[in-house]
């Protein structure tokens, strides 16, 4: 008979393991010594043990399920309950428990994270549909289109919560694609309409322009260009190929008309300015008639003058009142010294005159006399109240003797 602390071979070659409960049988063995019997059954033991440590190191560092787990730690307890291996059994034992704490240890913390990351994704999907519900309102097409688009691709790659709730948010989400998709097709489709009105409208100005563009009629032609741009502006811009052919159309039109305008008004402009040297010498001329000497020498020169500026013709518009006012200048001074000339011999004007003068003296010569009276008498109130009276009437008095002077008298 053989044996060690963990175990012994009989004499009938039946192998026993010790344990708390007592000597448990392993096996039978008679292919060799007892030695030999112990060595094998010890080696199984050896096995277990490794077994033990790999799956020890499986459920610390790696990601294995409690599923998996739990299933390994019972194939090893079967392989120590059954008692076919020598050795500190249940040694064994204490570390497959602490295994099964480990793995439902790791269960609860999987469970509470697992809880957590559902909760975090069920908050993160609200947000996203709160998002495509504010969104699905807006009119900023291409950005809320864009955002809309990256919300979807964010949304796949968060966990799936229960059925219930998940459907329940992606019912909302999709809602609020489809709300925003409907929108924009309904404003691009009203955008498509007005861009074809905006077409027909503006077909209808380029082909009046265009029949315009050889007009003469310069004034009117040009005004009724401007009234197009105008219209054409308030028209709103057809799709982008048909405005630009449009516009280059209608450009050309009004092109062809100004460029012939151009021509004409250079011609013009060439020709009013020689017309302006010719009313600038005669401006000149005419200005040597002041101041007037011989009134109607003056008068007769001043018409020969204007005869010839009449002749003339038009000058440019912005250098027209510069010469113009020189000549009104000059009709103004022939003006003032004929009225200066009729007052001079205006018979009833200087009787008007004299009559004045002479009442004007009569009041002034009463008034000093009033003055000495108060003054002789003590009343010197009396005294300066007639003062300031003589003072006024001495004014008009001395004005109307200027005026008297001018008819010779």
């Amino acid at each position: 008979m053989s044996s060690d602390p963990w175990g012994r071979v009989d004499e009938t070659g039946t192998v026993y393991v010790r344990t708390a409960d007592g000597e448990q049988v392993v096996g039978s063995w008679q292919a060799g010594s007892p030695e030999e019997a112990l060595a094998y059954f010890e080696r199984k033991y050896e096995g277990i043990v490794v077994e033990i440590g790999l799956l020890e190191r499986r459920v610390k560092t790696t990601d294995l399920s409690a599923k998996d787990a739990t299933t390994a730690i019972e194939h090893l307890r079967t392989q120590v309950d059954e008692h076919h291996a020598v050795g500190d059994l249940e040694a064994l034992r204490k570390r497959l428990d602490a295994l099964v704490a480990a793995v439902d240890s790791r269960r609860e913390e999987r469970k509470v994270q697992k809880a957590k990351q559902t909760d975090e994704a069920k908050r993160a999907k609200e947000a996203l549909v709160a998002e495509a519900e504010e969104l699905a309102q807006s009119e900023q097409w291409r950005s809320a289109g864009e955002r809309l688009r990256a919300l979807v691709d964010t949304w796949k790659g968060l966990p799936r919560l229960d059925r219930k709730s998940d459907d329940e948010l992606w019912h909302r989400f999709s809602h609020a694609r489809s709300a925003f998709s409907k929108r924009r097709k309904a404003h691009f489709a009203s955008l498509d309409a007005q861009r074809e009105e905006a077409r027909k409208a503006k077909e209808k100005l380029v082909a009046e322009a265009e029949s315009l563009s050889g007009s003469t009629d310069w004034g009117a032609t040009a005004a009724r260009y401007r009234d197009l741009m105008t219209q054409w502006k308030a028209a709103g811009r057809a799709q982008r190929e048909a405005e630009d052919e449009l516009w280059n159309r209608f450009r050309g039109a009004q092109d062809v008309f100004f460029a012939a305008r151009g021509e004409v008004f250079a011609e013009r402009d060439a020709e009013q300015g020689e017309n302006l040297k010719l009313k600038e010498e005669l401006a000149t001329e005419a200005e040597r008639l002041v101041p007037v000497q011989d009134l109607k020498a003056a008068r007769a020169a001043f018409r020969a003058i204007n005869e010839r500026w009449e002749a003339i013709g038009h000058v440019p518009r912005d250098a027209r009142p510069k010469v113009e006012g020189r000549m009104h200048a000059v009709e103004r001074a022939l003006q003032e010294a004929e009225e200066s000339e009729w007052r001079r011999t205006n018979p009833e004007a200087r009787a008007r005159a004299a009559g004045l003068t002479g009442q004007l003296q009569a009041a002034v010569d009463k008034l000093r006399t009033q003055i000495d009276t108060a003054r002789a008498s003590g009343n010197n109130a009396r005294a300066d109240k007639l003062a300031k009276e003589l003072e006024g009437r001495q004014a008009l008095l001395d004005q109307a003797l200027k005026g008297l002077e001018e008819f010779g008298g």
